[in-house]
């Protein structure tokens, strides 16, 4: 795509945030006007749409500032369109899709900056999406959705619980991406999960979920799921731990949850050939949140390449919270501080493959605070959408 289209999408693009209502406004504009034209289309879509909007401005946003990285963002959107088979979605859909983002923007951005050439890189870029999406999924040969049954489901704190499920079919993923879920008790509402254990053989996937205050499946999934309870699951996205540059040491760091994507590599790379002296740094906000210190530590009991540091913000649990929550005898000692300058405050990470997992807020402090300190933003790898 030449540069001056891409110059227009994003001055335009930059401009509906700039108006009244923000990206919101577009959001709602864009579903509004999607709906109208075509009312079939609406039951694909889950009934409260906030987190669908969310989501769409999220994804735009991401794809228009990569325009300019074609190696970025294609491969992005091959696994998307991939994913978009289990909506059911056609080529009719795609069109609709089009025409609603192009009366949306003309709507919102103004006739002075809504130009005939500014309409014209507006479509040759949402052709090129959508072509390079509908590609994706015409080659895909594997099934649009993959069926999950429950079969433990472990409440390691009140807010936080681990699922194990058995597929019904064998799923090709690599350790460190994640796939959208949808539960029983919240129909047409996905939501997004990273793997925590590499493919098996006997087709069991591992989740680590924590409940989000306010939230709509979270809740469902720490509390109200079941034993024998179904789950749909779309195709693998995302690009942790999708490529690796030989030779190269690894650092990882994770808050929370975050650790899932982060342990199911680590769990995989015993396996490989030539397996990189690694540094975990595994966050939280209290020893609690460190849930998984366990398995992490017996693993690098084995695996002399591999060193975990545990890393909290506040030494003592909250009161609400009992058990052991000790760190693992002859562990590394528990550092104490905001997990992004600990990690760049401890050690040399230049020519380190770098991959940060956890909240946006979390991955964005990290990222600058290791490139104050010398790192290369290219070897700093986070999901956009995770």
């Amino acid at each position: 795509m030449d540069s001056l289209t891409t110059s227009l999408v994003r001055s335009s693009f930059k401009s509906v945030g700039a108006s009244p209502g923000g990206e919101n406004a577009f959001a709602r504009a864009f579903y509004a006007v999607l709906f109208a034209s075509n009312p079939e289309i609406r039951q694909h879509f889950p009934a409260a749409m906030d987190d669908q909007r969310d989501r769409l401005m999220h994804a735009i946003g991401y794809v228009i500032d990569q325009l300019d990285t074609p190696g970025e963002v294609l491969p992005l959107l091959a696994q998307l369109g991939r994913d978009h088979r289990k909506y059911g979605v056609t080529d009719d859909h795609y069109n609709a899709v089009a025409d609603a983002l192009i009366t949306a923007l003309a709507n919102l951005t103004g006739t002075e900056l809504w130009t005939d050439e500014t309409e014209r890189a507006w479509r040759d870029a949402i052709a090129l999406i959508v072509a390079t999406m509908t590609d994706a999924a015409n080659a895909e040969q594997g099934p649009p959705t993959w069926v999950g049954t429950v079969i433990n489901h472990h409440r390691v704190l009140d807010d936080l619980a681990i699922v194990r499920l058995q597929l019904d079919q064998t799923m090709p993923y690599v350790p460190g991406q994640y796939v959208s879920v949808q539960v029983p008790t919240r129909p047409r509402m996905w939501r997004y999960l990273s793997f925590a254990t590499p493919p098996r053989p006997d087709r069991i996937v591992e989740f680590h979920v924590r409940r989000v205050s306010g939230g709509w499946v979270s809740p469902a999934i720490t509390t109200d799921t079941r034993i024998g309870d179904t789950w749909l699951i779309g195709s693998p996205l995302g690009g942790l731990g999708v490529s690796r540059r030989p030779g190269r040491r690894r650092l990882m760091i994770a808050e929370g949850t975050g650790i899932a994507p982060l342990r199911a590599q680590l769990l995989d790379m015993p396996r490989l050939d030539d397996t990189p002296r690694t540094h975990v740094f595994v966050g939280g906000t209290y020893p609690c949140d460190l849930y998984d210190l366990d398995i992490l530590w017996g693993l690098s009991r084995t695996c002399p390449w591999l060193t975990v540091v545990p890393v909290i913000e506040n030494s003592d649990n909250p009161w609400w919270v009992s058990g052991n929550t000790q760190n693992p005898a002859g562990m590394h000692d528990l550092l104490t501080g905001q997990l992004g300058r600990v990690v760049a405050t401890y050690g040399d990470w230049t020519d380190h493959d770098i991959q940060v997992v956890g909240s946006p807020s979390m991955v964005r402090a990290t990222k600058y605070q290791l490139m104050a300190a010398g790192v290369d933003s290219a070897d700093i790898c986070h999901d956009p959408l995770y």
